[in-house]
Formats: structure tokens, C-alpha cells, sequence
């Protein structure tokens, strides 16, 4: 098979029917980045108060966790050690 070859000079098909100007796309991105750092930081910001949001949220939850195997295994402690004092 002659491969990417047959398509002349080494390109690829995609490379043969790409019209597009690269220079103005690569402008054009590098103008949105360049932009975009408000949005980014923004976005940082939301992402952080979410996660502090998550941690809290964690933390409550484990706290209900231990409080409830603290009474739970005191429960049982406490039913074990009715029947072997009777």
C-alpha cells in the first residue's frame, strides 16, 4: 500500500481538503485564551466554593456516622451487659 503517499508530498487526506486558513485560526484561539482569563478565574472560584461546599457537607456526614456507631455499639453494650448481670 503506498499509504499517504499516493495523496502527494507527504499529506494526508484531511491535510489535501483542509481550506482553512491555520494563521487566523491560531489567532483567533490564542485571542480567546487571552481573553478568557476572567472567565477562568471565575470558574476557579465556583469550583472552589464548590468543593468547600462538598467538604462541609463530608464532614457533617461523618460526624452523623460517628455519632451514630458511637450510640449504636453503646446499644449493644449496653443489651449485652443487662443479660449476663441477671
Amino acid at each position: 500500500m503506498e499509504g499517504n503517499k499516493s495523496y502527494g508530498n507527504g499529506s494526508s487526506w484531511a491535510d489535501q481538503w483542509d481550506y482553512s486558513d491555520r494563521a487566523a485560526a491560531t489567532s483567533t484561539a490564542n485571542e480567546k485564551k487571552r481573553s478568557s482569563g476572567g472567565a477562568t478565574a471565575k470558574y476557579k472560584q465556583k469550583v472552589g466554593d464548590g468543593l468547600e461546599k462538598t467538604k462541609s457537607v463530608a464532614s457533617t456526614g461523618m460526624k452523623k456516622v460517628k455519632q451514630g456507631t458511637s450510640s449504636g455499639l453503646q446499644w449493644i453494650k449496653d443489651k449485652y451487659h443487662k443479660s449476663t448481670h441477671k
